[in-house]
């Protein structure tokens, strides 16, 4: 018909793109039900192995420390070897790790399991985003970096709702290894199936990647990542332990509180990346987010009440990742696509220092105190200094000389 527009009709590079993105969030979902079940089953892992809130934060810390050195390496093996084997072997020993995990008894062994797979974990995430990335185009960086995450907390919707229902009749351990063995399915899947991803590149050299922290816009860059995951790992992995022992809830009620606040995280993701793409403006996004987060963390500290708890756990979960994105995509725009898995893996470092220093000393000071409040409040005002640090980027230059 005259005047009528044309039909879109996707093509087969579309088709390619979504289906190459879709296994990539799949392989990521099961990693993370892996690592989100240890902070969900905390209460059951900690009873049934004996140990202190000290001892369980170190499990989390001791996986984290070795997980944040080696960002760097890993950033800097992507782009050296390209990042699709990088990724296969990460997965591949997470999953293997987590069954051994399910297998021991003792704080010690527990804990050194939990630090070997910090390593191959290690491997997944600066790959993963170059896999990812490589699916789009470069105007839409940040909602591709925004669209892998956003994976592995869609799988903690269902990990949240249905875990403290199948813990009881399977156990801890055996939903360890289910959640495993369907990593390992979808690793094999996408090994055939995936993408190639982009191919080895010549990386800078060791000895000018460690030159990034002479800048000062990157420690700045850094000091938002510390911030970053510090509040996401202080309140995911404590949030359970805080209303089950804190506010003598029920597990089912905890998991419920986390599906919800997984349910507000996984699209803000991609909200984040795709308003910060329309914008050209990351750091809007960032500060923005920065400061909900320091008045909902507050909040959840002092509130008492379990409905407004729950309320303030999604608002707090809507504004943790929506920046995720938009920080992650400033590096990238600094350092050039061929130093990208190097840029991902610096702030990628930072974030996991923060992550591991915060979960476990929100675990002692709950041992010293007798409550999460402190913990809280420390994240909060955490989250003021982030966007004290964004705006102090928003007057700083590129790094032309790198």
């Amino acid at each position: 018909m005259r005047g009528q527009a044309p039909v879109a009709v996707a093509g087969p590079a579309t088709r390619s793109r979504t289906f190459g993105a879709v296994l990539l969030m799949l392989c990521q979902s099961f990693q993370s039900l892996v690592f989100g079940g240890v902070g969900l089953f905390l209460p059951l892992i900690r009873k049934d192995v004996g140990l202190s809130f000290g001892e369980a934060g170190a499990l989390s810390a001791a996986s984290s420390a070795v997980y944040a050195l080696m960002q760097l390496p890993s950033g800097y093996l992507s782009d050296r070897i390209g990042p699709k084997r990088l990724f296969a072997v990460g997965l591949a020993g997470t999953n293997v790790l987590a069954i051994v995990f399910a297998s021991l008894h003792g704080f010690v062994p527990l804990l050194l399991s939990q630090t070997v797979s910090g390593f191959f974990r290690s491997l997944v995430f600066a790959p993963g985003l170059l896999l990812m990335t490589a699916l789009f185009p470069p105007e839409r960086r940040a909602t591709a970096l925004g669209l892998y995450v956003a994976g592995g907390f869609s799988s903690n919707i269902f990990l949240n709702l249905l875990g403290p229902v199948l813990v009881h009749p399977l156990g801890w351990r055996w939903l360890f290894v289910i959640f495993s063995g369907g990593g390992l399915t979808m690793l094999a899947l996408y090994w055939r199936l995936g993408s190639a991803g982009p191919g080895p590149k010549e990386p800078v050299p060791i000895r000018q990647a460690l030159t990034l922290f002479r800048y000062r816009v990157m420690w700045v860059i850094g000091a938002i990542q510390y911030v970053r995951l510090a509040v996401v790992f202080g309140i995911t992995f404590w949030l359970p332990s805080y209303l089950v022992d804190e506010r003598h809830r029920s597990l089912a009620l905890a998991g419920v509180a986390a599906a919800i606040a997984s349910a507000m995280t996984a699209p803000s993701n991609f909200l984040g990346g795709y308003v910060s793409d329309r914008l050209r403006s990351p750091l809007i996004v960032i500060g923005g987010s920065l400061a909900m987060i320091a008045v909902t963390t507050a909040l959840l500290a002092a509130v008492h009440q379990i409905v407004l708890v729950i309320v303030i756990v999604a608002l707090n979960a809507l504004f943790i990742q929506l920046y995720f994105g938009p920080l992650f995509s400033i590096p990238i725009e600094m350092l050039g696509q061929r130093s990208a898995g190097l840029a991902s893996g610096f702030g990628n470092f930072f974030a996991n220092v923060g992550g591991f220093t915060f979960v476990y000393t929100l675990g002692k000071v709950k041992d010293v105190t007798g409550s999460f409040a402190t913990g809280f409040y420390s994240l909060s005002g955490l989250a003021l200094l982030g966007l004290a640090c964004a705006i102090a980027l928003s007057r700083m230059k590129p790094l032309d000389d790198f």
